[in-house]
């Protein structure tokens, strides 16, 4: 791959025994440790002549540190002329509150319809560039056909530090779910393991030998059920971990799948005396009952805490109505 430039470092005496990633930032303020990271891992960066892999690797005094940054990869990513719900914006991050059946970036089989390509049609040249490069200011995801609030960051220090407050599980969300059934019990903590699904690649799955650490905190808020109604529950899900599909997965884990789930899904099964209104609903429900409710976080420049919430969609709470009245 061609080389752009190239950087040179002797470590100085006070640098002695600083981390790597850290001693680069500090003598190159234009490379975030996310980016330096990065550089890392692509065997991007030499000590005394050595590619090295860890960016915790130390660093003394007299050594020589080289890097090269690779020409950026140029992609074309087509702009989408798409109505985004931007409920805040400042120099340095975006809010929105995503629709259901809109993908956050471009993959297989959708190149052009997502949110990254709605960003770029409306912001090109306003997008953090961290990280893979169909993923412009992209600091988390939530699903296709999830709906509710997502940050989108407009630099590289926004984008690296609300990174790190995912990583350090600092962020609040909260999330809303229809699901099947009642949650047994009606409240606690689900702590697993998450890995990808052995049997469909496309799916993730509960494990408790191997995947990354997975925590969500669940209250029941409501509960359905009569003789006209199959039962359902009304749940607040908190996160403190945010691995793919991890609500659908843990709720399904606890026999509670989410209501209009495809994938992790429970089959209708026809009541003879269910409400036909309440029914009909169900059925024409074409997304999953998963709605992002609140985001909060430390903001990246001022530090102060800002909180947004987000009303559940008319579709959702349409079924919560025709619940309550075939309740009653």
């Amino acid at each position: 791959m061609p080389v752009q430039n190239f950087n040179h470092f002797i470590v100085d005496k006070k640098s002695d025994g600083l981390r790597i990633d850290r001693f680069v930032n500090k003598n190159n303020k234009d490379f975030s440790r996310t980016k330096i990271k990065n550089l890392i891992l692509q065997k991007k960066i030499k000590l005394n002549n050595k590619i090295i892999i860890e960016p915790s690797k130390k660093v003394f005094y007299g050594d020589s540190i080289l890097f090269e940054l690779p020409e950026p990869k140029k992609t074309l990513l087509e702009p989408y002329d798409y109505n985004l719900n931007i409920v805040f914006e400042d120099k340095d991050l975006l809010i929105i509150d995503k629709s259901a059946g809109i993908s956050m970036h471009p993959g297989a089989g959708n190149s052009t319809k997502t949110i990254v390509n709605a960003l770029i049609n409306l912001n090109n040249n306003n997008l953090s560039d961290l990280g893979d490069e169909m993923r412009p200011g992209i600091v988390h995801r939530i699903d296709k056909d999830t709906s509710g609030l997502i940050v989108v960051a407009k630099n590289n220090k926004s984008h690296e530090n609300l990174s790190n407050q995912f990583s350090e599980h600092t962020i609040s969300r909260v999330y809303k779910a229809l699901v099947w059934g009642k949650l047994r019990p009606s409240k606690g903590k689900i702590e697993t393991l998450i890995t990808r699904s052995s049997r469909n690649r496309q799916m993730m799955e509960a494990s408790f030998v191997k995947g990354k650490k997975s925590i969500t905190n669940y209250k029941t808020i409501e509960i359905f059920e009569n003789d006209k109604v199959p039962t359902f529950s009304l749940v607040e899900c908190r996160l403190e971990t945010g691995r793919t599909h991890q609500i659908r997965v843990h709720l399904s884990h606890k026999g509670n799948n989410i209501l209009g789930d495809k994938k992790y899904k429970k089959r209708f099964k026809k009541i003879n005396k269910i409400d036909a209104d309440l029914e009909d609903a169900i059925l024409k429900l074409d997304r999953q009952f998963l709605h992002a409710e609140t985001l909060g976080f430390l903001h990246p420049r001022t530090s102060k805490k800002i909180e947004f919430f987000s009303k559940l969609p008319k579709e959702l709470n349409n079924i919560l109505k025709k619940l309550r009245i075939a309740c009653k």
